[in-house]
């Protein structure tokens, strides 16, 4: 993920990192993509089960739950492993997570631990109740996806009525003082309501937000021809740039992310580089600390079944199962050939990306694309938008 706030608006300095140590165990939530370990942060899809439709849900979920979904002693005892194995964060995520009756004790077990519990959410069954128990627990955040104003996530959810549900609970939590933000995945169906979406961000004063580019995974494989081409991609980044600017000018200090297309990165930098060249050293070297894709490395995936990932997108390709292993045996298995090729990913990228002069700032971008179209999960990521030009290839 690319910070736009931290990196474009100056909201941190490589400083800031610096001063806890840069380790993920001593970094605040806000600093984590760039500590120096990159211990895992872990998404586990709690579930695949869903209440809703959506037409890009990287899960394919069905309405009814699996039978092999982990029960809640296999959970504990994960939260236990990824613990002890020095993980900073769980994201509780599905399907839709809020449908295991168990995810309360659960959240409360990972907060015990010491780790940040997140959940990623749809947000139509955050109720008053909801609220009080999971502020209880002390959850660090709650990531509600937003794909537009009604009308148009109404039908990205398939289902009439989700878009005010999900607003119904963001402002539950506002309310509760839970922290909160939007998830926005932009497609070209709804990238005109990015504006709309920022004027949503200033009026209910919600502190946070993330813009997702599309993966092409689970239904979202179905979508290719509704992504965004590179020229349409560069002005959405732009977009959302100006719209975070425009906050900050308003006194307001909202944090806004882009996230799974590294090519922001160098695309920001080399932006500032034209309106604040001092400004462009600070963020370079913060670029350089968050390391771009981190998928086997600093993020990681635990399906509803056990089975773990790359990255909560990456699903034909498992390196074992926390029912046989523990989490952290599992990561650091490098017997597996295309495990031990993640951690040491930009000795494997080709093409343009082997080229490139961004590759210790981008990583090679993201993988599970780059396999999805190609086949060769080491092919350049075809949503690179960076020209030639930007990225020095020779003529």
């Amino acid at each position: 993920m690319i910070g736009i706030s931290k990196l474009y608006c100056g909201a941190v300095e490589a400083a800031d990192v610096l001063r806890y140590g840069a380790e993920s165990s001593t970094l605040p939530s806000h600093l984590l993509q760039f500590s120096r370990d990159k211990k895992p942060v872990v998404v586990w899809n709690v579930t695949r089960r869903c209440n809703l439709r959506c037409r890009h849900c990287y899960a394919g979920s069905p309405g009814a739950a699996p039978a092999d979904e982990l029960s809640t002693e296999e959970g504990l005892k994960l939260i236990d492993d990824l613990s002890s194995f020095g993980s900073p964060v769980v994201l509780f995520s599905g399907g839709e997570p809020l449908l295991r009756k168990d995810l309360p004790e659960l959240a409360a077990h990972a907060k015990a631990c010491g780790l940040r519990a997140v959940i990623s959410t749809n947000g139509t069954l955050i109720t008053e109740e909801w609220a009080r128990l999971y502020g209880a627990i002390g959850l660090s955040y709650v990531g509600v996806s937003l794909d537009g104003m009604e009308r148009t996530h109404d039908r990205f959810r398939g289902v009439h009525g989700s878009f005010r549900q999900a607003l119904r609970g963001i402002r539950i939590c506002l309310d509760r003082g839970i922290k909160v933000g939007v998830r926005f995945t932009v497609t070209r169906d709804n990238c005109r309501e990015i504006p709309a979406v920022f004027e949503l961000i200033e009026q209910e004063k919600i502190p946070r937000a993330c813009f997702y580019h599309l993966v092409y995974s689970g239904l979202g494989s179905s979508l290719i021809a509704e992504d965004l081409g590179h020229e349409e991609t560069r002005a959405a980044v732009d977009e959302i740039m100006d719209l975070t600017r425009g906050l900050f000018d308003k006194g307001l200090a909202p944090e806004i992310l882009t996230v799974d297309n590294h090519a922001d990165g160098p695309y920001l930098y080399l932006r500032l580089l034209r309106e604040n060249p001092l400004r462009a050293a600070e963020v370079l070297s913060l670029l350089r600390m968050n390391e771009g894709n981190s998928s086997g490395r600093g993020i990681g995936c635990v399906g509803w079944d056990g089975e773990v990932y790359a990255d909560q997108f990456w699903r034909n390709h498992s390196f074992g199962n926390v029912r046989k292993r523990p989490f952290g045996e599992i990561w650091e298995d490098l017997s597996d050939e295309l495990m031990a090729e993640l951690k040491e990913k930009k000795r494997h990228i080709k093409g343009r990306c082997r080229a490139c002069r961004w590759l210790d700032v981008c990583a090679g971008n993201f993988r599970a694309r780059a396999e999805a179209v190609t086949g060769d999960p080491w092919a350049p990521d075809p949503a690179c938008y960076l020209t030639d030009e930007e990225i020095s290839l020779p003529e």
